[in-house]
């Protein structure tokens, strides 16, 4: 049960399965050439921190009594890619504080207003980020996490189970492959192959990964598609998770769709994802930005063969470029305070007015806006 092809309507191919291990360790050992002859980022820029300060303002247009805002913070804790320095927040007439899980790295700013009171809430964000790279060529240098650590990122969630129809293509598309490396390119190149990134998907998707399996609509935006790529590799055996945040600048290494076009990043949210391999760590992956390469980096309609995409291609499972901010790697979160069902995911600004959860991409009645600017980059 392999699909072939980059469109909907996917076919079944019994063949595919052998052409693809063998283009994808094909594809596996220019990577390692690439990291022996050339790291993917110069060793400067590796060490370079740049800060940023992201601003977000939320105001409930139509509240109908008491009113709750729940925004995502900074990603709580220090990674390899990025230091939270501050997240500071102000709910004038209410009342808000900060709440965390460290398991997920999560923070959420919580706000209640009572009637009468205009709910308006802002979260200024301070962060440090750096390109972050891990070298394939070389392993065992890398301290081991927890088996608890590793054990919650093996786990199924909801919108990503690790049972059925997903173990199947984790088994098919993994099959023949002799180490944890080779199954997570594995997967890499098959989400490359076989997904297509869709301009009409709202916001940045949902991640119901099952349903994208058994639908065969392999079309969506990064919440989907590296949705999909955690939960075939958790079936897989190896620990993975989604990061979820929003990009803060323009990208310096020549993508145009890869950045922000404006200090305004208020629909810039994006999901990226890491696989624990044991030999290198968390490990940086993102093939919804192949995906996105393909579809809108000028003059957009890419072929997966153009030279840009396979730049894209090769640089994205092993690297991150760090003009991005991380919020968290949490699924099914609970909203503090919330009778209503936990969120899939924690991107995007959330509210409650009168008991009633506001569609937080409807702008009639939620407004808000985010805006980064550069604070300074350092050396060291």
């Amino acid at each position: 049960m392999i699909w072939a092809g980059d469109r909907p309507g996917l076919r079944y191919n019994s063949d595919v399965q052998r052409r693809h291990f063998l283009r994808s360790a094909g594809v596996l050992s220019a990577a390692f050439a690439v990291h022996k002859s050339k790291p993917l980022f110069a060793e400067q820029a590796a060490s370079r921190w740049r800060q940023f300060e992201v601003q977000t303002r939320v105001e409930v247009l139509k509240p109908s009594g008491e009113t709750r805002v729940w925004l995502p913070a900074a990603l709580i804790g220090e990674t390899p890619f990025q230091r939270t320095i501050t997240n500071e927040f102000h709910a004038e007439g209410g009342k808000a504080s900060l709440v965390s899980h460290r398991e997920d790295a999560l923070g959420i700013v919580s706000a209640e207003f009572p009637a009468g009171v205009k709910p308006a809430l802002t979260l200024t964000s301070r962060v440090a980020t750096r390109d972050f790279s891990v070298d394939l060529s070389v392993g065992g240098k890398t301290p081991r996490s927890d088996r608890e650590e590793l054990e919650h990122f093996l786990r199924p969630t909801r919108l990503l189970p690790t049972d059925g129809i997903v173990k199947d293509a984790a088994m098919e598309i993994t099959h023949g492959t002799r180490s944890d490396l080779e199954k997570a390119h594995a997967i890499y190149e098959w989400i490359v192959d076989n997904t297509f990134r869709n301009p009409k998907t709202r916001g940045c998707g949902i991640g119901d990964i099952k349903f994208m399996l058994e639908s065969k609509d392999l079309g969506g935006k990064c919440a989907d598609l590296n949705a999909l790529y955690v939960g075939l590799a958790r079936a897989a055996g190896l620990p993975a998770r989604d990061v979820y945040g929003i990009r803060v600048a323009r990208s310096e290494l020549g993508y145009k769709s890869l950045g922000t076009s404006s200090d305004n990043i208020t629909k810039a949210q994006h999901c990226r994802a890491q696989v624990y391999l044991g030999d290198y760590g968390w490990v940086p992956v993102d093939p919804a930005d192949v995906r996105k390469v393909v579809l809108e980096e000028p003059p957009g309609n890419r072929a997966i063969e153009d030279e840009m995409v396979r730049k894209a291609r090769a640089r994205l499972f092993g690297s991150w470029e760090m003009n991005w901010m991380a919020y968290n790697f949490a699924h099914d979160v609970a909203l503090p305070g919330s009778a209503g069902k936990p969120t899939g995911f924690l991107m995007y600004p959330q509210a409650e007015t009168g008991g009633v959860r506001i569609d937080s991409l409807d702008p009639d009645n939620f407004k808000y806006e985010i805006t980064s600017r550069e604070i300074s980059a350092t050396n060291g």
